[in-house]
């Protein structure tokens, strides 16, 4: 049944379907922030169309992030995650706009310069040239080194912050990381492809 269904969902070009095309979301909570890295590094790998979000203000539960996933895969999804010992505390259908999870990201338009933020952790990009001008925010230790190795980069060609960090914080400044490079793509930069 799950190779039936992820290969479907390869097959139509693993695309998120656009909102109104009758796909129901739903989205998978935890009470820690590593059952929900160790979820979407699972699932991912298996096949499934999953993103990271933030919750809807009324189901936090301590762990700020949840994963999101098209509901008729649940039962497969749910068993990929027990053969992995990961169980959600809930998990739970998007039935109404209250109940949307929310983007992970914020972005803060500064004129020559973009700022994403992922949870407490924050990546500038100057946009005329792409290059990454601060890395700051979180509280493990990694984030200055971090911080070190990114700055005066290129948003392109600088290596992704999971290939050194080692904490949550690193895990936020990747997914900002990414969204950075994404909006540098979208807004007309160098393409960071190839």
């Amino acid at each position: 049944m799950l190779k039936s269904i992820t290969g479907w969902w390869k097959r139509r070009g693993g695309k998120t379907v656009p909102e109104g095309h009758g796909v129901e979301k739903g989205f998978l909570v935890f009470q820690h922030t590593g059952e929900v890295i160790q979820a979407e590094r699972c699932l991912q790998a298996a096949g499934f169309p999953v993103e990271v979000k933030g919750p809807p203000p009324e189901l936090r539960t301590g762990c700020d992030m949840v994963v999101a996933f098209p509901l008729l895969m649940e039962s497969a999804v749910r068993r990929v995650l027990e053969g992995e010992r990961l169980n959600p505390m809930a998990v739970v259908p998007v039935s109404g706009p209250l109940l949307e999870p929310v983007s992970l990201f914020r972005v803060k338009d500064y004129g020559e310069w973009f700022m994403v933020q992922a949870a407490n952790v924050k990546i500038t990009v100057e946009r005329s040239s792409g290059r990454i001008v601060n890395v700051s925010g979180g509280g493990c230790p990694d984030v200055p080194y971090l911080a070190s190795l990114l700055v005066g980069q290129q948003i392109c060609g600088a290596e992704e912050p999971r290939v050194q960090g080692h904490t949550l914080c690193s895990y936020a400044l990747q997914k900002a990381f990414l969204e950075a490079r994404r909006l540098w793509n979208t807004e007309g930069g160098a393409s960071c492809a190839g």
